[in-house]
């Protein structure tokens, strides 16, 4: 099926529409960040750059290390912006823009996200890190896609009896990370655990500056669902997004997070890029021995 001008929007230069890249400029491995400077902070520790590229707070930056090639790229905050960046680096591998029909050969990304979140649990430290084995999206994103195959219901279910959501107007969606891609890169000196995803920072992570969340009791909650032995970890913006996405498209996806914040004890990181540059450091090192 060919697709319309509407639908596969490319720039004059034939790049995709939002990131401005071309299928030759991004590699199978794709380290996701959300703040476009933190592109560069990840990219200075290639042993050779070959590409940058910019748009808007798409920021993308080509090259190797260790003989692999790796490409890094900026998504922004939340799910929404989870959408474009992962539809429109499937289409780049997965969709012929000569004929604008769907490859029958495509590639399969694997697909690790650095990012930073606060932690729910009082005993997990600022500055540690957080591999999501699950990511539980409030954002409502994979709703919007043919998705019911690659949730989690019974986690989602009981979650909303927790929080006594039945009849609420939200329904939180579940999803699991790549265990393959997970097992590759290296999880044996990391925790693992479940991130929450929500569509906002303030009101949605709970958070009061001068508006009340409607739900005063929201991170308490949160903290102290229990799905046999499952608990939640942290709260972020794109994890669930990116989970959810990846395995509908054929992709591996992990999400790695960076404790910044305590919610619980109310600390926060003394040396936020300090912690941030250990954790691209050991996310290189496993991506360059896998």
């Amino acid at each position: 099926m060919k697709l319309e001008k509407s639908e596969l929007i490319l720039n004059p230069d034939g790049s995709i529409y939002h990131l401005n890249l071309l299928p030759e400029d991004i590699a199978e491995t794709i380290i996701t960040v959300g703040d476009p400077d933190r592109v560069s902070d990840v990219s200075q520790y290639f042993d050779h750059i070959e590409l940058k590229k910019g748009k808007r707070e798409f920021h993308a930056h080509t090259g190797t290390l260790n003989g692999k090639r790796l490409t890094v790229i900026s998504t922004g905050i939340g799910t929404d912006n989870i959408d474009i960046v992962l539809n429109e680096l499937d289409a780049l591998a997965s969709i012929d823009f000569d004929s604008r029909e769907v490859k029958k050969n495509r590639i399969r990304f694997e697909i690790i996200r650095i990012g930073t979140s606060g932690a729910l649990q009082p005993e997990i430290p600022i500055d540690s890190f957080v591999l999501s084995e699950y990511g539980i999206g409030f954002d409502g994103l994979l709703y919007f896609y043919e998705s019911k195959s690659i949730l989690h219901p019974k986690i989602s279910g009981d979650l909303m009896s927790h929080l006594g959501w039945e009849d609420g107007p939200i329904r939180p969606y579940v999803v699991k990370y790549d265990q393959n891609l997970a097992d590759k890169i290296g999880k044996n000196r990391i925790r693992l655990g479940a991130t929450a995803t929500n569509s906002g920072f303030y009101g949605p992570q709970g958070r009061r500056l001068r508006l009340n969340p409607k739900e005063g009791r929201f991170l308490s909650k949160l903290a102290t669902f229990n799905f046999k032995n499952l608990r939640i970890t942290n709260l972020e913006m794109e994890t669930a997004g990116i989970y959810g996405l990846a395995q509908l498209l054929g992709h591996r996806a992990i999400s790695f997070n960076c404790i910044l914040a305590n919610r619980a004890t109310g600390e926060f990181s003394k040396n936020a890029h300090k912690a941030v540059d250990k954790l691209i450091r050991f996310t290189l090192e496993g991506i360059a021995s896998s």
